[in-house]
C-alpha cells in the first residue's frame, strides 16, 4: 500500500512539463492536430444537421408537424451545433460556405478538400443512423419522395427552383462574409444566434418550392440513402453556384481591411451609448 502511494505522489509532483497530452507523446505536429480537429468538427457537425435537421421533418399520419416547426427546428439545429463547433472548425457544415470561405482566403485548397470530405461522410453517417433509429413509416414519408429528399415543387420548373436556390444560398453565404468582413471581428459573441434565424427565415421563406437546401451535403446523402437524385442537379448547381457568385462580389466590392483603433473606437461608442 505505501508503494502505491508513493507512486501516486511521484505523479501528482511531476513539474508540469513532463505532463504532457496523449498528442503530445505521439509528436503529433500542432498543424496535424488542427486539421484532424477540423475533420471531425464538420464530420459529427454536418452529421447532427442532418441526423437532428431531417428528424424534425418527420411529418404523417402518426407524427404531427408543420412547414414553420420543420424550418425553424433546422435554424436551432445549425445554432446549436454552431456553438459546439464553431471553435473547432468553424462550423461550416456546408460545402457551400468552404467554397465561399475559400474564395475569402480563409481556407486552403487542401483545408477545403478535408472540410468537402468531412461534411460528405458526415451527411451520409447522420442519415443513416436517422434512418436505424425511427420507424420506416417516418422514413416513407407519405409523399411520391421518402424523408428530407429535397425536390422541386410541381408547380415550378427546375430552372426556377435552380435559380431560387441560387439566391437563398447566396443570402447565406452574404450573412458569411457579413461575420467574417474585418470590421465585425470584434462582435461575434451571438455568431450562432444569427446564422440559425438566417437558415430559419430562408427556409421558411423558399422551404415550400425547393425544400430550401442550400448544402448539397444536406440533400446529397438522403438522396443517397434512398437512391432518389430527381432534380438532384439542382441542389449542386444551385448553393454552389450562388456561392461563388455571392463571395467573389462581397470580397471584391464590400470587404473593407480596418485597424485596430477604428474597431476599438466603434467599441468604445457602443459602451457610452444609453441604454434608456
Amino acid at each position: 500500500m505505501s508503494n502505491n502511494n508513493t507512486q501516486a505522489i511521484k505523479i501528482v509532483d511531476e513539474p508540469a512539463e513532463t505532463q504532457r497530452s496523449c498528442f503530445e507523446k505521439v509528436k503529433m505536429k500542432a498543424s496535424t492536430l488542427d486539421k484532424i480537429c477540423a475533420f471531425l468538427g464538420e464530420l459529427i457537425g454536418t452529421g447532427l444537421l442532418v441526423f437532428l435537421g431531417c428528424m424534425g421533418c418527420i411529418k404523417n399520419n402518426t407524427y404531427e408537424n408543420t412547414h414553420f416547426q420543420a424550418t425553424f427546428n433546422f435554424g436551432l439545429v445549425v445554432l446549436v451545433i454552431i456553438q459546439c463547433f464553431g471553435c473547432v472548425s468553424g462550423a461550416h457544415l456546408n460545402p457551400a460556405v468552404t467554397l465561399a470561405a475559400y474564395i475569402y482566403n480563409m481556407v486552403s485548397l487542401t483545408m477545403a478538400g478535408v472540410y468537402f470530405v468531412g461534411q460528405m461522410l458526415g451527411g451520409y453517417i447522420g442519415y443513416g443512423l436517422l434512418k436505424a433509429l425511427i420507424p420506416e413509416s417516418a422514413v416513407a414519408f407519405g409523399g411520391a419522395h421518402r424523408l428530407c429528399v429535397t425536390t422541386v415543387n410541381t408547380e415550378i420548373s427546375s430552372w426556377q427552383g435552380c435559380v431560387i436556390e441560387f439566391i437563398i444560398t447566396g443570402v447565406l453565404i452574404l450573412t458569411c462574409c457579413g461575420v467574417w468582413d474585418p470590421r465585425n471581428s470584434k462582435f461575434h459573441d451571438s455568431v450562432a444566434i444569427r446564422f440559425g434565424l438566417a437558415i430559419s427565415c430562408l427556409a421558411i421563406t423558399a422551404g415550400q418550392f425547393t425544400g430550401a437546401s442550400m448544402n448539397p451535403a444536406r440533400s446529397f446523402a438522403p438522396a443517397l440513402w434512398n437512391t432518389d437524385f430527381t432534380d438532384h442537379w439542382i441542389y449542386w448547381v444551385g448553393p454552389l453556384g450562388g456561392s461563388a457568385v455571392c463571395a467573389i462580389v462581397y470580397k471584391t466590392i464590400f470587404r473593407r481591411e480596418v485597424s485596430e483603433d477604428k474597431v476599438n473606437n466603434k467599441l468604445r461608442a457602443m459602451e457610452e451609448v444609453p441604454l434608456s
